[in-house]
C-alpha cells in the first residue's frame, strides 16, 4: 500500500541528518516508479501529491510528469485539480510532453464546471507556449465575453499569456480589452488593466523592430482615448465613496491602483495632452495617500515613477521628489534603497533633458533640501544604501555645497572597499575639476585623497594632480610641495600614487621647501579664529634623504624609482646655488648608482642624467678609443678637460630647469590648423595643462604619450648658425663632428600623417657618417622598424625606451635620441601607415557580378524568391541571401516563420525577419518582408548551394505549413 502524504512528511521531519532525509525520498520515489509502472490509477493523485512535494524540497520529480497528464484527463474535479497543480509545478514550457495536454485543456474550456475552466485558464496563463497560444486562444477569447466575473478575471491573464508569446494578435484583440474596462468587478478590472498594459508593451515593442514610431501606432491611439476613464477609475478610488470590501491596511484597492498608474506612465510618456489629464489626479493621489502602511508606500512609489515618467509640471516632479525625500527616513532597507535609486535617476533624466539645474522647481533644487538625509546614508551598515547614496552625492553637488559634499567624500573613502577607491577617486576628481572655488584647495583636496587612496588612483588621476599642482601659483607650489615631502615620510611606501605626485613635485619644485611657508586660510562663520598653517624650513640634505629613503624601501616599484631618478637630475639644478655641497656630492652618487642596474630603463636614465649634468657644469668629456665594446655611450672622466660652448650649457640647463604650462588653446589652434580633431580626457583640465616646452619635454615624467623626438636632420643636417636652433639642437650638438648634408626627404606620410605634440614624429635619419667617439649626444640615424612600434612608455622621457631589433655591434652615443636601432646604409623609406590589402582572387574566378534573383516557392499566394550577392570579393566561398516574401492574398499573413536546412559542407547563419507579418503587397509601394541567410560553401566548384526550406504562416486563422528544396543558384558561383 502506498505511503499517504502525511506519513511522507512525517518520516521527512523525522530525519536528523540530510543523508537521512535522501534515503527517505529515494526510497518513496522508486515506490512511486514501481506505481507508475504498474498502472496504479487507484493511486496516482496520492503519488501526484507527494511528487509534489518532493519537488519543493529541490529532488528530481521529472518521471511523474506524464501522470500529471493523465490525472487532467479524469473526469474527477478533485484528480484534475491534483493533475492541474502538479503540471504547473512540475513541467515547464520547454518540456515536450506539453504539447499532449492541449486536447485537454480545449475539452476542459469548454466544460460547465466554471472551477474546471479556471484551472485550465490558470494553467495557460503559466505554461502556455506559441503554439499553444494560437490554438486556445478562441476558447479563451469565448470566456473574456462570459458573464461570469470568476471566468473572466482568469480570461484575462491567461489572454496576456497568448498575447505575449504570439504578438501578431495584438490587434484583434484592442478593441475586445476597450469593452472590459466597464467592468464592476474589481478583479476584472485588475486583470483587464494588466492585459492592457501587456498589450501597449508588445504594441510598441512590435514597432520598433518594423522601424515605425512607437508612440504613434494605432493600438496605441486607441487606448489614449480610454485615458478619461482611466483618470475616472482612480479618482473614484480616491473618493469617501468607495466599495470597502476591497481596502487593505486603509487603503483603497492597492492592487488596482498600482495597475492604473503603471498604464497611465506608459500612456503618457510624450504626450502632453495625455499627460494633463493625468495631473490632477497623480496630485490627489500624490497628496492624499497614508504612507503609513507598506501598501500606501507601493502606491505612492509607483504614482512618482508615473510622474517622472510623463510629460507631467514642475510642481509636481517637485511633490515626487520630496515623496522620496520622506522615503529616505523610512526605517525600512529597501524603501530606502528605492528611492535613492529614483532619486538618481531622476537627476539623470533631468541632466539629458537639458532643464537647467538652478531652476527652483527642477528634482535638483528639490533634492538639495534632503541633502544632510543621503549624506547620512553613507554611515547605513548596508553596503547597497551606500552605493546608492554615493551615487547621488555626485549629482547634488554645485558651486555653493562642493566643499562640505566633498569632504563627505573623502570620509567615505576611508571606510569604502578597496575595489571601489578607484572609481570614487576618478568622481572626486571629476567633482574638483568642474566646481573647485580655488587652487589652493583643489591641490589640498587631491593630495588628501592621494594620501588615503594613492594606491588605487589611476594614472590619469596621478597625472591629473600634477597638472593643476603646475598650473597653480608659485605660492600654492611652494604649499603642495610642503605637504607631500611631509606625506612620504609620514608614508609607509603603500600609496604609489602619492609617491609619483609627491616625487615630481619636489623635482620641480624642490627649491621652494628650503624656506618657511606660512598659510592662514579665510575664516567663516563656524570659524572665528581660523588656525595658521605653517611649514619649518629644510636643508637639502633632508629633502635628498626624504626621496631616498622612498626608493630604499623593497616594495619600492620601479616606476617610482625612475621618477626618482629624474627628480635627482632637477634637485641637482635646484640646489646648484645653495652651498650644500654634500647634498649635491650625494645627488651625483644616488644618479650614478644605477649605471649597473639589471633594469634597462633605469640604466638608461642614470647614464643620460649624469652626461645631462656633466654638460650642464661645461664638462668637456674625454675621447675613447673607437674599438672600446662595454662603453656603450662613449662616456668617461678620464683625461679629458677643456670648456663647451655658452649655448650648449645653457641649453643644458634649460633642459632641467622648471616645466612650463603650455596654454591649451593655443595648442588647439595649433592641432586645428593641421586638420586634426582635438579631444581631452574628462579627467585632464579643459584650460591649460603642464606640457613640455623646448627642453622641458626630456623632464616630463607623466607625458600623456611619446615625448618629442628631435626634429629631423639635426646632427649635422641643419643649417649653419645657432639662430634657428631649438635648445634640442644645441644639446645634440655636444662636440658634434660636420656631417655632409642628408639627402632630400620626402614629406612624411605624404602630408596626411596629422600633428600629435605628445608624441614622436618618425626619424628621418641623414647618410651615416663617421662615428665619432666625442659625439655623446649625437642621434645617431634610426631605422624604421619592420614591425609595428610598441606601446608608449609614460616613464619614457628621452623618446621610446624599449631595445630595437639586434644590430651590429659599434659605438653608438645616442642618449637623447630612440635607444640603439638598426643601422641602414640607405635613407630610411618614410613611415606610412599600412592599410589593409585585400587578398588576390583567385586565378579563373569569374568577375564580381550584381546580385542574382533565384526563385524559391510559391505557396497560398506567399511567394518567396532569394537574392544572392557576394558580400566579400575576395572570398567566393561566402554568400549573402535576402528571401524577400512577397503576398498576393488580399488579407495580411499572421505568424510568419521560415526555417532552412543546409548539407554538411555549407555552414549557415539565419538572421530573424524584419516582421512576422506580411501585408498584401498589391499597391503602389509594397512593403516586403526579408530575413537575410549568410552561408558558407566549403565546396565551391565542386558542389553547388542547396536550401531546404520550411514556411509556416497564419491566413484567416488556419495555420499552413509547406516545405519545399530549392537548387536553382547559379552553378560554380554559389
Amino acid at each position: 500500500m502506498a505511503m499517504k502524504l502525511r506519513d511522507l512528511i512525517r518520516k521527512v521531519r523525522a530525519c536528523k541528518t540530510a543523508a537521512e532525509e535522501r534515503a527517505v525520498i529515494a526510497k518513496e520515489s522508486a515506490m512511486i516508479r514501481t506505481a507508475i509502472r504498474e498502472e496504479q490509477e487507484h493511486y496516482r493523485h496520492r503519488n501526484v501529491a507527494k511528487l509534489l512535494f518532493m519537488h519543493m524540497l529541490g529532488y528530481p520529480t521529472h518521471f511523474g510528469q506524464l501522470e500529471c497528464m493523465k490525472l487532467i484527463a479524469s473526469p474527477h474535479f478533485p484528480e484534475k485539480r491534483i493533475g492541474y497543480l502538479g503540471m504547473m509545478l512540475l513541467l515547464s514550457e520547454e518540456a515536450d510532453v506539453l504539447m499532449l495536454s492541449t486536447n485537454s485543456l480545449k475539452t476542459d474550456l469548454n466544460s460547465r464546471n466554471k472551477f474546471i475552466a479556471g484551472l485550465s485558464l490558470c494553467t495557460i496563463g503559466n505554461l502556455a507556449t506559441s503554439d499553444m497560444s494560437r490554438d486556445l486562444a478562441p476558447e479563451v477569447d469565448k470566456h473574456l465575453k462570459s458573464g461570469n466575473p470568476y471566468l473572466r478575471k482568469k480570461a484575462g491573464l491567461a489572454m496576456a499569456r497568448c498575447l505575449t508569446k504570439c504578438p501578431d494578435m495584438v490587434e484583434d484583440f484592442v478593441d475586445r480589452v476597450v469593452s472590459l474596462l466597464k467592468d464592476k468587478n474589481h478583479g476584472v478590472l485588475i486583470t483587464v488593466v494588466q492585459l492592457m498594459t501587456q498589450v501597449l508593451m508588445i504594441d510598441m515593442k512590435n514597432a520598433e523592430e518594423e522601424g515605425e514610431n512607437p508612440f504613434q501606432t494605432d493600438c496605441r491611439k486607441s487606448f489614449l482615448r480610454l485615458v478619461p476613464m482611466l483618470v475616472k477609475m482612480l479618482k473614484n478610488l480616491q473618493s469617501p465613496g468607495h466599495a470597502q470590501e476591497y481596502e487593505i491596511g486603509g487603503i483603497p484597492d492597492p492592487f488596482l491602483q498600482v495597475q492604473l498608474l503603471t498604464l497611465l506612465r506608459l500612456l503618457g510618456a510624450k504626450n502632453e495632452k495625455a499627460s494633463e489629464e493625468m495631473n490632477d489626479v497623480l496630485s490627489r493621489v500624490a497628496t492624499g495617500t497614508e504612507s503609513a502602511k507598506n501598501a500606501g508606500n507601493a502606491i505612492l512609489y509607483e504614482c512618482v515613477q508615473t510622474i517622472m515618467g510623463i510629460e507631467s509640471d514642475d510642481q509636481l516632479r517637485v511633490l515626487a521628489v520630496n515623496i522620496l525625500g520622506r522615503f529616505l527616513l523610512n526605517r525600512d532597507n529597501n524603501i530606502r534603497y528605492v528611492a535613492l535609486n529614483t532619486l538618481a535617476r531622476c537627476i539623470v533624466e533631468q541632466n539629458k533633458s537639458g532643464t537647467p539645474a538652478g531652476d527652483p522647481n527642477s528634482a535638483s533644487s528639490a533634492l538639495q533640501k534632503h541633502r544632510s538625509t543621503v549624506v547620512d546614508c553613507l554611515k547605513d551598515p548596508d553596503i547597497s544604501i551606500r552605493q546608492r547614496a554615493l551615487e547621488l552625492i555626485y549629482h547634488l553637488v554645485n558651486h555653493e555645497n562642493v566643499q562640505t559634499l566633498t569632504a563627505e567624500l573623502l570620509n567615505y573613502l576611508v571606510l569604502c572597499p578597496r575595489e571601489h577607491r578607484a572609481d570614487i577617486c576618478t568622481r572626486i576628481l571629476r567633482v574638483v575639476e568642474k566646481y573647485s572655488p580655488d587652487d589652493r584647495w583643489r591641490v589640498d583636496t587631491l593630495i588628501t585623497m592621494l594620501t588615503i587612496a594613492g594606491r588605487e588612483a589611476t594614472s590619469e588621476v596621478q597625472s591629473s594632480s600634477v597638472i593643476y599642482i603646475s598650473r597653480a601659483s608659485d605660492d600654492v607650489h611652494a604649499y603642495a610641495t610642503h605637504k607631500l615631502l611631509k606625506a612620504i615620510r609620514d608614508d609607509d611606501g603603500s600609496q604609489r600614487g602619492l609617491l609619483v605626485v609627491a616625487i615630481w613635485c619636489i623635482g620641480e619644485y624642490g627649491d621652494l621647501v628650503l624656506s618657511d611657508y606660512s598659510y592662514t586660510p579665510q575664516g567663516d562663520a563656524s570659524n572665528l579664529a581660523p588656525v595658521s598653517i605653517t611649514f619649518m624650513a629644510m636643508n637639502p640634505s633632508s629633502v635628498v634623504e626624504a626621496v631616498e629613503n622612498v626608493i630604499q624601501r623593497h616594495s619600492c616599484p620601479e616606476s617610482v624609482k625612475a621618477r626618482a631618478l629624474t627628480c635627482f637630475a632637477k634637485l641637482s639644478d635646484r640646489f646648484a646655488d645653495k652651498g650644500d655641497a654634500a647634498a649635491l656630492d650625494k645627488l651625483q652618487t644616488l644618479l650614478k648608482k644605477h649605471q649597473g642596474s639589471q633594469s634597462l630603463e633605469l640604466q638608461l636614465r642614470s647614464c643620460e642624467y649624469d652626461a645631462l649634468m656633466n654638460a650642464a657644469k661645461g664638462i668637456k668629456l674625454a675621447p675613447i678609443n673607437r674599438s672600446a665594446e662595454n662603453d656603450l655611450f662613449g662616456v668617461t672622466e678620464d683625461t679629458g678637460g677643456g670648456t663647451v660652448s655658452a649655448s650648449v650649457i645653457s641649453a643644458a640647463k634649460e633642459a632641467l630647469s622648471r616645466m612650463p604650462v603650455v596654454d591649451l588653446k593655443v595648442l588647439q589652434k595649433n592641432k586645428e590648423s593641421f586638420g586634426v580633431d582635438v579631444g581631452t580626457s574628462s579627467a585632464m583640465p579643459t584650460a591649460s595643462a603642464a606640457a613640455p616646452a623646448p627642453g622641458g619635454d626630456l623632464l616630463d615624467i607623466f607625458s600623456g604619450g611619446t615625448t618629442p623626438a628631435p626634429a629631423p636632420a639635426q646632427n649635422g643636417g641643419a643649417p649653419s648658425g645657432d639662430a634657428g636652433k631649438s635648445d634640442l639642437d644645441l644639446l645634440t650638438d655636444i662636440f658634434a663632428a660636420s656631417a655632409a648634408q642628408p639627402a632630400a626627404q620626402p614629406a612624411i606620410g605624404g602630408g596626411g600623417g596629422g600633428y600629435d605634440p605628445f608624441s614622436a614624429p618618425p626619424a628621418q635619419a641623414a647618410a651615416p657618417a663617421a662615428a665619432n667617439p666625442l659625439d655623446i649626444f649625437g642621434a645617431a640615424p634610426a631605422a624604421v622598424p619592420s614591425q609595428p612600434a610598441a606601446p608608449a612608455n609614460p616613464l619614457d622621457i628621452f623618446g621610446a625606451s624599449a631595445p630595437a631589433p639586434a644590430a651590429p655591434m659599434q659605438p653608438q652615443n645616442d642618449i637623447f635620441g630612440a635607444p640603439p636601432a638598426m643601422q641602414q646604409q640607405q635613407a630610411p623609406v618614410p613611415v606610412v601607415t599600412p592599410q589593409p590589402a585585400a587578398p588576390a582572387a583567385p586565378a579563373g574566378a569569374p568577375a564580381a557580378a550584381g546580385p542574382v534573383t533565384v526563385p524559391g516557392l510559391t505557396h497560398q499566394g506567399l511567394s518567396i524568391e532569394f537574392e544572392c550577392s557576394k558580400p566579400d570579393i575576395w572570398n567566393k566561398q561566402s554568400s549573402e541571401l535576402i528571401a524577400k516574401c512577397k503576398n498576393a492574398n488580399v488579407v495580411a499573413l499572421n505568424g510568419f516563420n521560415l526555417q532552412v536546412a543546409v548539407p554538411k559542407y555549407i555552414t549557415m547563419e539565419l538572421e530573424p525577419p524584419s516582421s512576422t507579418t506580411i501585408p498584401p503587397t498589391q499597391g503602389a509601394n509594397p512593403k516586403l518582408v526579408t530575413q537575410k541567410i549568410k552561408v558558407i560553401n566549403s565546396m565551391l566548384g565542386t558542389k553547388n548551394l542547396m536550401l531546404k526550406v520550411k514556411i509556416s504562416f497564419t491566413l484567416n486563422g488556419t495555420k499552413v505549413e509547406h516545405m519545399a528544396t530549392c537548387s536553382g543558384f547559379p552553378a560554380g558561383q554559389y
